[in-house]
């Protein structure tokens, strides 16, 4: 693949999409080369974590092409959105844990791509806003749904109507990434963070992630009954086993399901 270049580090995989020239603009190539990375790797028992960033030091993804959107017609441009957010509730509901290195510029589809991932570091450098109003256009890539999710209707509505870009800084006190660092540092921190969570019993760190997810688009009765038998179903695993004797027996765990 050329648009999305896949690197294996023990459990994690670093997908990086790979346009630099581009500002790693989203088309469809790269899209289909994205969903084939997802769809081979959420298969997969042995990499429990997923790094997605941006080729170059200006971008995350600076949105999807503009270039080729203006040359498509109503049902092509639907077509367009439905690909993408195909690709981006894959992302969402893998089994592994996804974490946004976000390096610079995530306007648009990269904004949408980011908020896909369970969990987003950002540079200090980076840029996050959602502009297709200045296109003529909407978020469509799951932005109008994402967002609103993330930091409230309101925060979104202003984001979206007024196509402002805002600071790495900003996006942390509203809530759209987790964190800010150096340039220098974010993929240590990404990484540091990917490897605490792969530290954890990673059955229930995937249950948790089904939990959350479902539980958001139901009512909280049907949530909570979900969760209850994810809890259940962690009294299956070995881990649970390994967790509680270690925690009573003073030591630390050492968890293999997933």
């Amino acid at each position: 693949m050329e648009n999305v270049l896949i690197k294996e580090q023990g459990q994690i995989a670093e997908l990086t999409i790979n346009r630099p020239k581009a500002l790693n603009a989203l088309n469809g190539a790269t899209l289909d080369e994205l969903e084939h990375a997802i769809s081979s790797i959420e298969k997969r028992e042995d990499i429990r974590a997923v790094i997605i960033t941006g080729a170059g030091p200006k971008a995350f993804v600076a949105g999807a092409d503009i270039a080729a959107m203006s040359k498509m017609d109503p049902i092509e441009s639907k077509n367009f959105s439905r690909h993408a957010q195909k690709v981006f509730s894959m992302i969402e509901n893998m089994p592994q844990v996804v974490i946004a290195a976000v390096n610079g510029y995530a306007l648009g589809g990269g904004c949408e791509l980011a908020m896909s991932c369970d969990i987003r570091i950002a540079s200090e450098k980076a840029k996050f806003g959602q502009p297709e109003v200045n296109l003529g256009i909407l978020p469509s890539f799951g932005g109008t749904q994402r967002l609103p999710r993330l930091v409230g209707k309101g925060i979104a509505k202003e984001m979206i109507f007024t196509a402002d870009q805002i600071s790495a800084e900003r996006a942390y006190e509203i809530g759209l990434v987790n964190k800010v660092v150096s340039a220098d540092a974010l993929m240590d921190e990404t990484y540091a963070m990917a490897h605490k969570i792969l530290s954890k019993a990673m059955y229930a760190v995937k249950s948790a992630k089904n939990s959350i997810n479902t539980g958001l688009e139901t009512d909280i009765e049907t949530g909570l009954k979900n969760e209850a038998n994810l809890f259940g179903l962690c009294f299956t695993t070995d881990d649970q086993k390994e967790g509680m004797n270690a925690f009573l027996e003073k030591r630390k765990a050492s968890f293999k399901d997933f």
